[in-house]
């Protein structure tokens, strides 16, 4: 979660939203990512989503070995992207700034878990960020 947090403070630095992720298979990170929509002028670029892209192209069975980190609950998008390649297992920091669906997640499989010791950080960094920038994170999550 540490590198996930780690593409999030690179994000804010860059002028982007504070959200960051890791794509992990067999314990190594394979793919780094953080939410580069404002830095690239992009629709979808949430960190998860790009996280994934900058894993590469995976083969089907390495995706069912990996293990998705993020500094916040994905959203419906990221959620089907993990669900689209069965990453089977995702890690978050912090769903109270923003819950994605995750009762629909587990349902459909996916092992759910959080990661609470880096919870108040990541709720800081968001809660700043959105208290500076509320129209940005509206458009964001679709607001």
């Amino acid at each position: 979660m540490r590198a996930a947090i780690d593409e999030a403070r690179a994000g804010l630095a860059e002028g982007g939203i504070p959200i960051g992720s890791v794509l992990v298979l067999d314990g190594r990170i394979v793919g780094r990512g953080h939410n580069r929509r404002v830095q690239r002028g992009s629709a979808i670029l949430h960190a998860e989503m790009d996280a994934i892209e900058n894993a590469g192209r995976l083969k089907a069975l390495d995706y069912r070995r990996c293990t998705l980190y993020s500094t916040l609950s994905p959203c419906d998008m990221c959620s089907g992207a993990a669900l689209l390649y069965r990453i089977p297992r995702i890690v978050i920091a912090e769903n109270r700034t923003f819950h994605g669906p995750e009762d629909y997640v587990r349902s459909r499989g996916v092992e759910l878990s959080y990661e609470r010791e880096a919870e108040a950080e990541c709720v800081a960094l968001m809660e700043e960020f959105i208290r500076r920038s509320p129209t940005l994170w509206n458009e964001d999550i679709g607001e």
